[in-house]
């Protein structure tokens, strides 16, 4: 595999964000077209008393750094997808892998909601463009976006999809939503400071 590039090739840089236990590792490996980098070690008895597993008792590990993932749009252009780690202990990370994003993808668990508030008030405190994508996980019930919206006190303008992390096509309608709203909120801000 030949990863030489050209100055003339562009990489979107997207963060994949949200709480412990949520899907992101999933969703980088459902999306990626190469093997994606993962950092995860297995959870142990030394972590039990500041790891909530509540509603994802059966997780046996945790990403410690980040995940990494590759999506090829066409020659010259290729999505690079981060998954952050979603335990509070290693949120120090976020503020590096946030350099250079287009956007993020803050990925809830309906079951365990407020776990997604610290990435929402990260995005929103630093002005970087992302959706919500509510993860379905068997046997929950299901929400409307709207819900969820109202639920997380999102601007309107913020969309909320509902995806199955697990599926691909899943994973890349949650991209393209992304891509779309990140278009719409960088070429307001050019149209704002150009008005100015």
């Amino acid at each position: 595999m030949d990863f030489a590039r050209s100055d003339t090739d562009l990489a979107l840089k997207i963060l994949v964000a949200g709480g412990f236990g949520v899907g992101k590792t999933t969703l980088v490996g459902a999306v990626s077209e190469i093997k994606p980098l993962r950092t995860e070690e297995q959870l142990t008895a030394a972590g039990t008393h500041v790891d909530d597993l509540g509603g994802v008792e059966r997780k046996t590990t945790t990403t410690v750094a980040m995940d990494f993932g590759r999506i090829t749009i066409r020659e010259g252009l290729s999505v690079y997808l981060f998954g952050t780690p979603g335990q509070d202990r290693f949120w120090f990370l976020w503020d590096e892998l946030a350099q250079g994003a287009l956007g993020a993808v803050v990925l809830a668990d309906t079951r365990r909601l407020t776990d997604c508030f610290p990435a929402v008030d990260f995005f929103e405190h630093r002005g970087i463009p992302f959706v919500v994508a509510v993860n379905h996980f068997d046997g929950t019930r299901a929400f409307a976006p709207e819900e969820v919206s109202r639920a997380l006190d999102l601007d309107c303008e913020t969309p909320v999809v509902l995806c199955d992390a697990r599926e691909r096509g899943s994973g890349k309608t949650v991209l393209i939503n992304l891509v779309e709203h990140a278009g719409k909120v960088h070429a307001a801000r050019v149209l704002a400071r150009a008005g100015s």
